[in-house]
């Protein structure tokens, strides 16, 4: 079946999380979680869903762009859009008059990224596989003809990427087998948001603890008294011989990282996390140069805007952990040549994730990497995050701290419906109770 695509809607679905501080951090004082949410109806009944994430406010400008885009979309069929995928990677991320508002950067990459998770989840769907394991089956010069290498040859030649992929062919399977056994390693960062009172994190880290989790982040970045005092109650409650991350989201100028980072050096965290503007990349380096000697790396990528800046983090030496983002590079296809770039350069992966839908979505592609790519767990986990799972047809699931692998066909992203109508913005229950109330 060709699966012609003969619709594309997209819906603003928000959740009023700010109410009780999940997800706040040092920049992002009051989110309200939320996605534009794709669906991608066919002329044979079968559906792809997609969406990108946002954090309230603006969700309806990503909307706005995704309709822009959807002509480029509608009438073709699934078939021809795999048959040439990098050819349609460019199509949507170049559109002669559409690339002005980036190109692959911003809102428009965002929705680029919506309605690719989209046609990805479809395409997954018709072959009746979770999208990991559609990955992991590919022949590696279908997984290269997937990637548009435009602008990153310098670091990464589709022959260096075939070589790559050819490579970790031996012991596939029996890398497959074990992540189905045992799932992929997670870490934590539901317990120590940075608007949450010292009570709440004692309690979660206690019950983290219990239940198997020995790798944890924690937010600072908006007073320096705080974070000592929190990654102290953190440190203490972990122990010494588990994990511990630090997120700032952006908050410092360089300077000012190295020095407040110095500062919490006595709590040894692994990695330093967005310490500064996720645009500068020379001041990441001086910021990785300056920490080494600590022990401290630096890790980033969640608003890292596309795989040419990725590219240059590498080459610079500028972060010692790449933290792709599902739904902030262009879908499955930038995401492969960032995988690919970082192996290359030896630097771990290490997803971000959380939000809404993102820990679905990205637990593909953290899979494909190990199995495919990397074979390599030193260093490596996945961010886990405890919020809105429910609303998903196909949740994550979390066993002993580890993401077990999805087994339902598609990309996991399809959401409830019936949650889809209660938070869609402004119509939805949930927003026209709480305007009663402002």
């Amino acid at each position: 079946m060709l699966h012609k695509i003969i619709t594309l809607t997209v819906r603003d679905v928000r959740f009023p999380t700010s109410s009780e501080q999940h997800g706040s951090d040092a920049m992002h004082t009051d989110p309200d979680y939320s996605a534009a949410y794709v669906v991608i109806d066919t002329d044979t009944n079968m559906k792809g869903f997609g969406l990108t994430f946002t954090l309230g406010k603006g969700t309806d400008i990503v909307v706005c762009a995704v309709k822009a885009l959807s002509d480029l979309v509608v009438g073709k069929s699934l078939q021809e859009i795999v048959g040439d995928f990098r050819g349609f990677y460019r199509l949507l991320s170049s559109d002669s008059q559409m690339r002005w508002l980036g190109p692959e950067k911003g809102v428009i990459h965002l929705a680029t990224a919506a309605i690719l998770n989209a046609v990805w989840d479809l395409w997954a769907r018709a072959e009746g596989k979770p999208l990991w394991k559609l990955l992991v089956d590919m022949d590696p010069k279908q997984i290269v003809s997937c990637i548009d290498f435009r602008y990153i040859t310098d670091a990464l030649t589709e022959d260096e990427a075939l070589d790559i992929l050819m490579k970790a062919q031996e012991g596939k399977r029996q890398r497959e087998e074990q992540m189905l056994k045992d799932g992929y390693p997670a870490y934590t960062t539901s317990c120590a948001w940075l608007g949450y009172p010292d009570e709440q994190l004692r309690q979660l880290c206690t019950d983290a603890l219990q239940s198997g989790w020995t790798k944890f982040k924690v937010k600072v970045g908006a007073d320096l008294e705080d974070d000592l005092r929190r990654c102290r109650l953190i440190r203490n409650m972990i122990g010494p011989k588990n994990t511990l991350m630090i997120d700032a989201n952006q908050r410092w100028d360089v300077s000012e990282a190295i020095s407040w980072v110095s500062k919490l050096a006595e709590f040894r965290p692994l990695w330093i996390e967005e310490p500064t503007s996720p645009d500068d990349i020379l001041g990441h380096a001086a910021i990785s140069k300056a920490l080494a000697p600590l022990g401290i790396g630096v890790a980033t990528g969640e608003q890292c805007q596309n795989r040419v800046m990725f590219k240059q983090f590498l080459q610079a030496s500028a972060l010692q952990f790449v933290q792709i983002d599902s739904c902030r590079l262009g879908s499955v296809n930038e995401n492969l040549a960032v995988m690919l770039m970082a192996h290359k350069f030896k630097v771990p992966v290490c997803p971000h994730a959380g939000g809404v839908g993102l820990c679905e979505l990205v637990q593909h592609l953290i899979l494909f990497d190990y199995i495919s790519v990397s074979a390599d767990l030193n260093n490596r986990m996945c961010e886990y995050v405890d919020h809105l799972h429910e609303h998903f047809t196909s949740p994550v699931i979390i066993q002993e701290a580890h993401y077990m692998p999805p087994k339902n066909p598609g990309y996991s992203c399809e959401m409830v419906e019936s949650s889809v109508l209660k938070h869609q913005y402004p119509e939805g229950e949930v927003w026209k109770t709480k305007s009663l109330f402002v």
